[in-house]
């Protein structure tokens, strides 16, 4: 028998298909102020966010804009934020962007709600994250499909000093509102979706092999993971494939709902500390060290199971040969060494990156959880493609 473990699959509402945006004209709040984040700034060009401003000016919101988050978020940019919203005052939170847009405006919320809280360490495992909602609630509208941000707990932020990546999980951070509006995902240019949909596929296939997995967070991420394999070529293929699109934003969502229940595995450990230590984007590096890992884990004989029963609904023989099959399909190369170029610095790196993935959250919930060593060895094997002696 499974023990009892809750679940919560998204906040108060999810909002999908073609004008979902059109939710926005239903918001209600006491000051009628909405404060949106924004990447690069892009976004504001595109039609879509003309739509996010003209709704919420028919619910007659008074509107405040931060921008410029960052890849990979950093600690700075959550104060920056939060500050910003101390002086304007929303009741609304809109995130508007991909995963670190959303990420970054859910923990600019925490300090928001807790100008108490000074430091990252202070909303870090294990200590739990405050009650929020006193003062806003949060909408998040994905604009590309990889983190399921939408629909998790988590956060990656990273620390400005060390530039070591913090995950934070908690439940008071799942967001409210999530709108999934397919055509705002159609400007990611083909390296972006290649790298993003590949993120969903890493959180679908390690949800489906965690330690806590459960028939429900089964039939969201096998039902994900089934998607990214038919329509991720497509949507890099043609990015205005509307359908491709759309397919690809709800398996990011499916995933999500999955893994921030019965989290994740080592993928995202080492991505984490590679990521942070390399600046390797997220979802590349995910893409890049999924096959590696799930051959490490076909030594356990349910998770090999469990790989090979997925394998065959694919149509393939071999799950690990399937996702490199996939990835030379959208470009993405079959190890870090391409990406990162930098093989003195990494191998003296080794041991501090699998110390730091051996710490990581995510490594408790991996059907094996490899030692320190182990992990040295299966980095190195990332890294370079092959088997190489110390």
């Amino acid at each position: 028998m499974l023990p009892m473990r809750p679940m919560k699959l998204a906040g108060e509402h999810l909002i999908f298909g073609e004008n979902s945006l059109e939710y926005l004209t239903q918001l209600k709040g006491t000051h009628k102020k909405a404060f949106i984040v924004l990447g690069g700034g892009s976004i504001k060009k595109t039609e879509y966010f003309k739509k996010i401003e003209d709704y919420l000016k028919i619910a007659e919101f008074k509107i405040d804009v931060f921008t410029n988050v960052e890849p990979d978020p950093s600690f700075n940019t959550v104060l920056k934020g939060a500050q910003q919203m101390m002086e304007f005052k929303p009741d609304w939170i809109i995130a508007v962007g991909g995963g670190s847009v959303m990420d970054a405006a859910k923990a600019m919320w925490v300090f928001y709600e807790h100008p108490e809280l000074k430091t990252l360490e202070q909303i870090s495992p294990p200590n739990p994250i405050p009650p929020l909602r006193k003062k806003a609630k949060m909408v998040c509208i994905p604009t590309s499909s990889g983190t399921g941000s939408e629909v998790s707990r988590s956060v990656v932020i990273t620390d400005t000093e060390t530039h070591v990546k913090h995950g934070i999980g908690d439940m008071e951070m799942m967001p409210d509102i999530a709108i999934l509006e397919p055509g705002i995902t159609t400007s990611m240019p083909p390296e972006f979706t290649a790298a993003t949909g590949m993120d969903v596929l890493t959180h679908a296939l390690e949800a489906l092999v965690s330690r806590r997995a459960n028939i429900i967070a089964d039939t969201l991420a096998e039902r994900s993971a089934l998607e990214v394999f038919e329509y991720l070529p497509r949507a890099y293929e043609d990015g205005s494939d509307i359908e491709a699109r759309e397919k690809m934003l709800l398996a990011s969502c499916l995933a999500g709902m999955a893994f921030t229940n019965v989290s994740l595995g080592i993928v995202h450990s080492i991505a984490h500390a590679v990521g942070g230590k390399f600046g390797v984007p997220h979802g590349l590096a995910n893409a890049i060290i999924l096959p590696y890992i799930i051959e490490f884990n076909s030594q356990d004989p349910n998770t090999s199971r469990i790989y090979n029963d997925f394998a065959s609904k694919i149509g393939a023989d071999n799950l690990a040969n399937a996702i490199r099959e996939l990835n030379k399909k959208i470009g993405i190369p079959s190890n870090l060494m391409t990406v990162i170029q930098r093989d003195n610095d990494f191998e003296s790196s080794i041991q501090e990156l699998a110390e730091l993935a051996s710490k990581d959250g995510c490594t408790k919930t991996n059907p094996l959880i490899p030692d320190v060593n182990e992990f040295k060895r299966q980095i190195r094997l990332i890294y370079f493609g092959v088997e190489r002696g110390q």
